[in-house]
């Protein structure tokens, strides 16, 4: 990259329900002896594009979430209403141009995430970029939890959510998004694996 990217925050989404792992706080559960969302937030700290700030999206267990030492703030949509309420808070509190979104429950993304979405989105002048990677059906796939947004994008996604929105995809189909493959020669398979229920978290530390 011959210029400079502009700051990023990095956002944790970590405000669901957890209704797949039996309603437990997924963000809180121990991976390789650590929370989940303190795993995310190494492999945020370590991004080969560096981050200028992070912060964590939660709507219970606050303190706890907290105590990993970074902000921490709840949907301002009420009702759980999904990923995009955690976009929504995120580019709200965000005071970078960039915000990079992950959850909290795929903790062995890869660490040039930052840079390879923010490369796509600048080459193709996007409005944002999300990842795609091989899913079981050996199809790369959208992830799009795992998106770069410019932080001017708020207005838009207030009106999509107010508006009742909640799907991810149906708000960024409205923009220029850059579809970002990570299925490259040295790319991990595993890179994007997430853990919905206890069984796939034992199953991801195994690897």
């Amino acid at each position: 990259m011959n210029h400079t990217p502009p700051a990023i925050t990095g956002l944790i989404l970590a405000g669901g329900r957890g209704s797949r792992m039996g309603g437990i706080d997924k963000g809180l559960q121990n991976f390789r002896g650590l929370p989940l969302a303190l795993q995310t937030l190494m492999r945020l700290q370590l991004q080969s594009l560096p981050l200028q700030e992070i912060l964590l999206n939660a709507n219970r267990n606050l303190s706890a979430y907290e105590s990993l030492g970074v902000p921490v703030w709840p949907d301002s949509i009420d009702g759980y209403a999904g990923p995009l309420a955690g976009f929504l808070t995120g580019l709200e509190r965000c005071e970078t141009p960039l915000l990079l979104t992950v959850p909290c429950d795929t903790p062995l993304f890869p660490l040039d995430l930052a840079e390879r979405l923010y490369q796509a989105m600048h080459a193709q002048d996007a409005d944002m970029a999300m990842a795609a990677a091989p899913e079981a059906d050996g199809a790369v796939h959208p992830q799009p939890v795992f998106c770069l947004l410019k932080t001017e994008m708020l207005e838009s996604l207030v009106k999509f959510t107010q508006g009742g929105g909640r799907k991810i995809d149906a708000w960024t189909g409205q923009h220029r998004c850059a579809i970002v493959p990570f299925d490259q020669a040295g790319d991990s398979a595993e890179a994007f694996s997430n853990a919905n229920t206890l069984a796939e978290l034992q199953q991801l530390e195994a690897l």
